[in-house]
């Protein structure tokens, strides 16, 4: 791991209107994560930690507070500019694959590439890449309805990870598995962490998930504190 700072907040807070009141989900948050960190972020339901993901991705506004992506402070970006870096450094896996339904595994991989406009030979040897390093090389023309739960995703782990972002959010992403493959695929997420060197900040309700990463920290009360 080096000192690069992928994504750093400041003092990031949320609140949100509810009636006659104000109801505070963040407060204060600072947070810092470098080139190949894995970070846990663990917490009750409601406690605001889908939120927060969202803030740090751009696709929420803080109320007060600041984030950087890859040197960009997100809030200083157009919304096409921030679609753009989105594409370019970050990944996403969430709980529910999120898969589109009508293409195949190998088109579902290749879409981010497509969208930031790389060249169609080279999306599908990227996407056919990244199938084969998750043990997916035999279900390349399979749609998502044709694959299992674990199959669906490490397809979309594939996705996350086909544009070699420099950080991955993951929210709750064995959270529809069962305990087997969600076994399988914390391993698969650890053993493509130290590969690629990507930066992994992870949303989970699963101690064993949140053990593997390198600092835990728990988001109560809106604060955000070393587990």
């Amino acid at each position: 791991m080096n000192n690069t700072v992928v994504l750093e907040c400041r003092q990031l807070g949320k609140t949100y209107q509810e009636g006659p009141g104000k109801v505070e989900v963040l407060k204060n948050i600072d947070l810092q994560l470098k080139v190949g960190e894995r970070v846990a972020i663990v917490g009750s339901s409601g406690s605001g930690k889908t939120t927060l993901l969202h803030m740090l991705a751009g696709l929420d506004v803080p109320t007060t507070g600041s984030v950087w992506l890859a040197g960009e402070q997100l809030s200083a970006l157009s919304e096409r500019k921030r679609g753009l870096l989105r594409n370019r450094a970050l990944g996403f896996v969430y709980q529910f694959h999120h898969l589109l339904p009508e293409f195949s595994a190998l088109e579902n991989v290749c879409m981010p590439l497509l969208i930031g406009k790389t060249p169609l030979d080279e999306c599908r040897r990227r996407a056919m890449e990244l199938l084969q390093r998750v043990g997916l090389e035999h279900r390349l023309e399979h749609k998502p309805a044709e694959l299992s739960g674990g199959e669906r995703q490490r397809v979309a782990i594939a996705r996350a990870l086909v544009n070699r972002p420099q950080l991955v959010l993951l929210d709750e992403p064995t959270g529809n598995l069962d305990r087997t493959t969600a076994q399988s695929i914390q391993s698969l997420m650890l053993e493509l962490s130290e590969a690629l060197g990507t930066t992994f900040l992870v949303v989970t309700h699963d101690p064993q998930l949140a053990e593997q990463m390198q600092l835990v920290l728990r988001l109560e009360d809106g604060l955000l504190l070393p587990e």
